[in-house]
């Protein structure tokens, strides 16, 4: 070989080896074995190119310092390589430290929300300030996501918002608080930070307000006993021009907030108009075994006593539960009631029916003797035995709906000039969700479960109706392939949970041990049994090697 080829080979080695280098990054995938999928980008998101008409750009603010700390950056960092290798050169990704860049105010200003974390380093601490968000660009439209450390939701955040931007359209939901001793910032401030979270905007409409029609959804929480005609009139006909609610009503008022005594509701209109749609809320109570547990207190002889027990009222919504076949309730994660109220579906024409999500076989109602003192258990299954059976809990339906003002006036509103406007000649198709139960929604969660992140499964289930409501169906199917952690109290019956229990001790402590020794008895055995037939079989090999030798006869 020539000097000349030699050269000529080493750069053409040195130009490929580049030129690997570059395509690396447009051949970059991930090995994903989970079982569903859930660090993989869906079909829908793999998609979006072909809804991108122009280019998206994302930037992602992150320090360097954080990568150091914290592996999670690299995981969003992969998440986002993902999106740029799908979409076709349709979105652009950079990734900068603001304060290397010197964009660190520009950033905030954005709304960017730096965090603070301790550093230490030989022995002295001290807090460093972070940044880990992303800013996605589209024309003259601008998304933020502030903080970003978990890609939990990432995928959800990053396609709902990129899709809003193309087609100009606002992930709005409106939502009445109907109950007068409920205020939407106080008494429903999780829900109104995780659908702030997810890119919905909140509007929040007094009973009786006017609601747009272009509104895309709307969230009635409570209100059986305080909306009257002129604010029923206003929904029913925000559903006649195709609007979407979810309602949280209940047959049964529970003082949750007081002596926690029941009785029945003074229904102004709301039940009844809801049972028109095809969903009647029965006025009764259901329970289950398979209950939450209630932590109160009583009073004792040595003074007040803190008490836990199962609480049939409080229901617990196993994730089998949940009907698989319908969007929302695709990859249930189960559900948390209380004091919650069962459903009777009776479609009129033009509506189809389908049941979200139902208690358990092991459920009954409580109808006349509205208990509920968890100190007296036996008077909560009073009516158990003629009422046992399962319980429709929650329901979707579709279609044309009647109106519950058809064939009536409009309702006046005493010492008010103002006119009502008329019904739409012809009803559009509409999409409503019914749940027997107001309380679920709202911040008594906090109570029970652990959602300081923001992480709750009644919190999950409001959301992906909410984008069922609003047409997103697909968008649904990402937040079902999330990683869902179990629930612990799957056994709700004492007995059965008690035998599993035993069965796990005795297989721990006994037979695991046991298994132990035996095994090491076992190879000792065949240990000492091996060396015993290699000591008899060269036995014989030694007596041979050690006896004398015979001298040969000389017969000379």
């Amino acid at each position: 070989m020539t000097k000349r080829q030699a050269i000529i080979i080493t750069a053409l080695s040195l130009a490929v080896f580049i030129l690997a280098l570059m395509v690396s990054g447009r051949l970059w995938f991930r090995l994903d074995l989970t079982k569903s999928r859930a660090y993989t980008i869906s079909q829908v998101s793999r998609n979006l190119h072909r809804e991108i008409p122009d280019i998206v750009n994302i930037t992602y603010y992150l320090s360097d310092r954080l990568r150091t700390f914290d592996p999670a950056p690299g995981e969003i960092e992969d998440t986002l390589m993902e999106y740029v290798t799908y979409s076709k050169g349709k979105i652009r990704l950079t990734v900068k430290d603001p304060v290397k860049a010197g964009l660190a105010k520009a950033a905030e200003e954005l709304g960017l929300q730096p965090r603070q974390i301790q550093n230490v380093e030989q022995d002295q601490s001290s807090l460093t300030t972070v940044y880990s968000g992303i800013i996605i660009e589209y024309l003259d439209k601008v998304e933020v996501l502030p903080w970003v450390i978990f890609t939990d939701t990432l995928e959800y955040d990053l396609t709902s918002r990129i899709r809003s931007m193309i087609y100009d359209t606002q992930r709005l939901i409106g939502v009445i608080a109907g109950d007068s001793y409920r205020q939407w910032y106080d008494d429903f401030s999780y829900l109104n930070m995780i659908l702030n979270n997810a890119g919905f905007r909140v509007r929040v409409f007094n009973p009786g307000e006017e609601i747009p029609d272009t509104l895309p959804a709307l969230f009635v929480l409570g209100g059986a006993e305080t909306l009257d005609e002129w604010a029923l009139y206003r929904i029913d006909r925000y559903i006649q021009i195709g609007g979407k609610v979810l309602f949280a009503v209940e047959g049964i008022f529970v003082d949750a907030y007081g002596t926690m005594q029941a009785r029945q509701q003074n229904d102004l209109g709301l039940v009844d108009m809801i049972g028109s749609y095809g969903a009647v809320i029965r006025p009764e109570l259901a329970l289950d075994r398979n209950a939450l547990t209630l932590q109160y207190q009583t009073m004792t002889q040595s003074g007040v006593q803190y008490r836990i027990t199962r609480y049939p009222l409080w229901i617990g919504v196993l994730p089998s539960s949940g009907n698989p076949e319908h969007p929302v309730s695709s990859g249930f994660s189960g559900l948390d009631l209380y004091w919650a109220s069962p459903l009777e579906l009776y479609p009129p024409t033009g509506v189809k029916a389908d049941v979200l999500f139902t208690s358990t076989n092991d459920a009954w109602s409580a109808r006349e003797y509205l208990y509920t003192n968890p100190e007296v258990s036996y008077m909560l299954e009073m009516e158990a035995d003629l009422t046992r059976g399962v319980k429709i809990l929650g329901a979707a339906l579709s279609g044309t709906f009647p109106s519950f003002f058809f064939g009536s006036g409009k309702p006046e509103r005493e010492g008010s000039d103002e006119e009502l406007p008329d019904m739409p000649e012809h009803a559009r198709e509409s999409r409503i969700i019914v749940v027997g139960d107001s309380d679920f929604a709202s911040d008594i969660l906090s109570a029970t479960q652990n959602i300081s992140y923001g992480e709750h499964h009644n919190l999950d289930f409001l959301l992906r109706a909410a984008d069922w409501l609003v047409n997103d169906d697909d968008i649904i199917g990402i937040r079902s392939r999330l990683p869902q952690a179990g629930r612990f109290d799957k056994i709700s019956d004492d007995t059965r949970r008690a035998a599993a229990m035993r069965f796990s001790q005795a297989v721990n402590v006994v037979i695991i041990p046991l298994f132990v020794i035996a095994a090491g008895i076992f190879f000792t055995l065949r240990r000492r049994s091996i060396a015993r037939n290699v000591e008899n079989k060269s036995s014989p090999a030694q007596e041979e090697s050690l006896s004398p030798v015979k001298e040969p006869k000389n017969d000379l």
